[in-house]
């Protein structure tokens, strides 16, 4: 197992950035996709951004692309989310997860949940 601990959200104005950390321990981290999913008041989680063990590879969802950007360092064992432009609707629960060895979207396949990070952005 691996334990995920995220940090970094905050309330933000609408046109705002933030940038969200998960640092993991437990597992070799860096053989792993590793993902960024959120979750809105009465909605489901949904996909964000993913990224391959070597980072090499990246997926986003439509509504994030060209404003989000998913990283990680497999020496420092963290994978972090660049949020720019922020709208109000991006106001959400942010969960980092561990996935397995193939790069996917699928939350699924993603088996190690960190508790989440609360995004709130203004209007």
């Amino acid at each position: 197992q691996v334990q995920l601990v995220e940090s970094g959200g905050g309330l933000v104005q609408a046109g705002g950035s933030l940038r969200l950390s998960c640092a993991a321990s437990g597992r070799t981290f860096s053989r792993y996709a590793m993902g960024w999913f959120r979750q809105a008041p009465g909605k489901e989680r949904e996909f964000v951004a993913a990224i391959s063990w070597s980072g090499g590879m990246t997926r986003y969802a439509d509504s994030v692309k060209g404003r989000f950007t998913i990283s990680r360092d497999n020496a420092k064992n963290t994978v972090d989310l660049q949020m720019n432009s922020l709208k109000p609707e991006d106001t959400a629960v942010y969960s980092c997860a561990a996935g397995g060895l193939v790069l996917t979207t699928a939350i699924s396949d993603f088996g190690s949940w960190g508790q989440g990070t609360q995004v709130t952005v203004s209007s």
